[in-house]
């Protein structure tokens, strides 16, 4: 863990400092668009209209895109669409290739919150881990996607 919510509430210099070197050190093994997110100037920045800090779920959707004669070769992509911070248009993340996820949501009432804080990062068979910390109302709720690439898109209001 590197920049979410327990690493910056003690040292956020300290953290992004070790999160930089981290991606320095794997360039060559990030996929490129995660990586081009991952080191802007402007994707962890809460002022950029076009980064996901403090904007609101508007949709997930999980799907299984075939082929095959009998459409037997599966796999799985997820789309998420947010509302951005300023509430001027969609932030759309999309992972075409899913390998495995995790939705932890236990505290949802008035809905997922504020897209806190994330991450990317790689695990062992050096794929794509993206870590979401949304706060809701004090409570925390964490969604982990591990997928080839994310995309990123601005889409104005």
């Amino acid at each position: 863990m590197y920049i979410l919510g327990e690493q910056r509430d003690k040292d956020v210099e300290g953290a992004f400092s070790r999160y930089e070197k981290y991606l320095s050190e794997n360039r060559n093994l990030f996929p490129s668009s995660a990586y081009a997110l991952a080191t802007s100037d402007w994707y962890f920045g809460f002022s950029d209209h076009k980064a996901p800090h403090d904007s609101w779920l508007e949709a997930i959707s999980i799907s299984e895109p075939s082929s095959g004669s009998r459409n037997e070769i599966r796999t799985v992509s997820i789309r998420i669409k947010l509302l951005s911070a300023f509430h001027d248009g969609f932030i759309e993340l999309e992972y075409p290739e899913v390998y495995e996820y995790e939705i932890n949501a236990s505290t949802l009432g008035q809905g997922h919150g504020d897209w806190r804080y994330d991450q990317f990062r790689l695990n062992e068979k050096d794929q794509l881990i993206h870590e979401i910390e949304w706060a809701s109302y004090g409570l925390e709720n964490t969604w982990k996607i591990v997928a080839s690439d994310v995309k990123h898109r601005w889409v104005p209001k």
